[in-house]
């Protein structure tokens, strides 16, 4: 039965089955070789766009343009300044408003009832950039990569995230994971593994979907034959103020050559949805060696710039599946 995903929301994987994520997945591939051989054909003509960020963003914005013009649709780009959003007029009655403007509307901001009240009020498809909780077209991205670097199906790959077990991104990780079927690790400090109801969500969707769940505090257990390593950043936007917390908690977690080594595969692979502190060339990298004497912090230099690292495929790959996204719930 052929996959229909027309004027649907895409806020979070919870909402979407296997079959309906693998059609994504097929499609963004599609788009990418009509991109690669010059044939693209534009989906989106005179479509028009809102892309609301309320937090600063490089692959997300740039990843949503790039698709948004190469399918011939126009947009329009909010940010903290420039709108009444929140400030003189409600998520309510701005979703009311741009609905009304735009045929499709990209959230990034803080809180995830931001975008589902986006995604209820608007009457257009809503797409979710990035929130506390989720961030459903990264996660896409990295499946893609997967498809592209392991070439194992995704119900046969070991996937171990290593760091913070409570952001937005082990979050998404998690639930899409127990959705494709795999066998997901997520190695954190007992304090950071994921909330309880989120574990428990996850193992009962791989009650059907055969989904490997693992939730631990043992690196070298989590590891063990990993087809891939992924992290990300140990202090998200707007945390700052946790820096000398997490590094206490999280420095024995870092991704270095010996725990890439530990997996007993030589062919692993590493992620990271970027950006990523893994040297001092960043304003932040200067920070935290000028107070905390850190060169690196969730992934060394050396493991992101070795031949294990996908870090720019994966970033790549942010366009063609979000242009997928788009395509499907609002082409032509």
């Amino acid at each position: 039965m052929p996959v229909n995903l027309r004027n649907r929301n895409f806020i979070t994987l919870k909402d979407f089955s296997k079959k309906e994520i693998l059609y994504l997945l097929d499609l963004a591939n599609n788009l990418k070789k009509a991109k690669y051989t010059g044939n693209e054909q534009q989906k989106l003509k005179g479509k028009n766009i809102a892309l609301i960020f309320e937090k600063s963003s490089t692959r997300t914005r740039c990843a949503f343009e790039v698709a948004a013009y190469d399918q011939g649709a126009n947009i329009t780009y909010l940010g903290l300044v420039g709108s009444h959003m929140g400030k003189k007029e409600s998520m309510e009655d701005t979703a009311k408003v741009l609905g009304r403007y735009y045929d499709g509307i990209e959230f990034r901001g803080f809180k995830q009832e931001s975008v589902d009240i986006l995604g209820k009020y608007s009457g257009v498809p809503v797409w979710n950039g990035l929130t506390d909780k989720y961030h459903p077209t990264q996660v896409l991205a990295d499946f893609m990569t997967i498809q592209e670097k392991v070439k194992k199906p995704l119900e046969k790959v070991i996937f171990t995230y290593i760091g913070d077990g409570r952001n937005n991104m082990a979050n998404s990780l998690l639930i899409a994971g127990s959705i494709m079927g795999m066998d997901v690790r997520i190695i954190s400090p007992k304090s950071l593994l994921p909330e309880e109801n989120l574990i428990k969500e996850a193992k009962q969707i791989a009650k059907e979907s055969g989904a490997r769940i693992t939730t631990t505090d043992d690196i070298n257990f989590g590891l063990k034959g990993a087809d891939v390593i992924y992290t990300d950043v140990w202090v998200s936007m707007g945390e700052e103020k946790y820096f000398a917390e997490r590094i206490k908690l999280l420095k024995d977690y870092q991704v270095d050559m010996e725990k890439v080594k530990s997996t007993g595969n030589p062919k692993v692979i590493f992620m990271h949805c970027l950006p990523a502190i893994h040297d001092g060339n960043t304003e932040i990298g200067k920070m935290l060696y000028k107070e905390y004497g850190l060169k690196e912090m969730e992934v060394t230099d050396e493991v992101f710039r070795s031949k294990h690292s996908v870090v720019f495929d994966e970033a790549e790959n942010r366009m063609h599946t979000i242009k997928a996204v788009m395509v499907a719930t609002l082409g032509n």
